[in-house]
């Protein structure tokens, strides 16, 4: 399933099989010391795990080590900052995602930097299908049974906090179904997945690698992901445009670099990132979590993440969420 979504990106991103990416040749001596991936979370979590295993990877075509550097802060800033503040050398990277490149700005009045005009895009890891969940023993079927539901009585939904990925996901999704559902913000998913299990909340927004142990073991059960095609790990889950809503919303990551890095130094890493993407250690990686690998180039990311700041900067105002309020 991986191979065959690999090959459909692959293509939507202009690489094709066997054909290696055109790269400008890369700088003279370049590098000559270790580079610094930093994350701007804890050890563990699917950040730091993709940094390190993709790291590892990209450290064999770069003659160097590449080093994690986790700095865990409120929405990855103290993070984001040392890299931008570091030489635009190539040496320091950053492990973006939704918030560090979308959601901050507008989650933030005063940012000590600006990520659309001192970070420049490197490419994407993946992106991490998200849906809709309900506890086997719910009376909701599917997802039209939820949503009829949700006209005649007050439902709840459960995420891992306000203004995460799954918040804002599913306020799209409210806003394009005609779904009534009220938002419990829980810290962290555990904490929300427990209350859904246990019949507190009546559903969740979920990610797909949280979701599948529990479908796998027959606790829960996909009503719908909030996307544009049907989960390559969850084929048996409808998504949004099928059943008619325009609801598309997953979380994602990414590298970055500090803006003004020369153009072959970007290139470089971009063609490094996207074979370790391809090789067999993250595959695996990418397969156990739900992740759909996403091949882009330095552009098309860039195009990528202005296309997001135009649909999701302006629910976060909408919705009136600030995190230095």
């Amino acid at each position: 399933m991986l191979r065959r979504r690999d090959l459909g990106l692959m293509a939507a991103a202009g690489i094709g099989a066997g054909i290696a990416p055109r790269v400008q040749a890369q700088p003279a001596g370049w590098p000559d010391r270790p580079l610094r991936w930093v994350v701007g979370y804890a050890p563990g979590g699917a950040s730091d795990i993709f940094a390190r295993i993709i790291g590892k990877q990209m450290s064999v075509g770069l003659g160097q080590s590449v080093v994690v550097e986790n700095r865990p802060s409120g929405g990855a800033i103290i993070a984001t900052e040392a890299v931008i503040r570091a030489p635009a050398d190539g040496y320091t990277l950053l492990h973006v995602d939704n918030g560090i490149l979308v959601y901050n700005p507008a989650l933030y009045a005063k940012l000590p930097f600006d990520p659309d005009k001192e970070l420049t895009s490197i490419g994407f890891i993946g992106r991490f299908p998200m849906l809709v969940m309900v506890r086997q023993e719910s009376p909701y079927q599917d997802f039209a049974s939820l949503l009829a539901a949700s006209k005649t009585k007050p439902l709840t939904y459960s995420t891992p906090a306000v203004a995460s990925p799954h918040h804002l996901a599913m306020e799209v999704l409210k806003r394009r179904s005609g779904l009534e559902v009220n938002h419990v913000p829980y810290r962290g998913t555990p904490a929300a997945l427990n209350d859904m299990l246990s019949g507190v909340v009546d559903c969740s927004l979920v990610a797909l690698a949280n979701a599948m142990p529990l479908m796998a073991a027959g606790r829960a059960r996909g009503l719908l992901v909030v996307g544009d095609s049907r989960a390559t790990a969850a084929p048996q889950v409808p998504c949004a445009t099928e059943l008619g809503y325009q609801a598309v919303a997953y979380g994602w990551q990414g590298m970055s670099v500090a803006a003004g890095t020369p153009p072959a130094i970007v290139a470089r890493l971009n063609a490094l990132m996207i074979e370790a993407i391809k090789s067999p250690e993250v595959a695996k990686q990418l397969v156990e979590t739900g992740t759909e690998p996403v091949l882009h180039s330095p552009a098309q990311m860039q195009q990528f993440v202005e296309a997001e700041n135009a649909v999701w900067r302006p629910l976060i105002k909408e919705l009136g969420i600030r995190l230095d309020a």
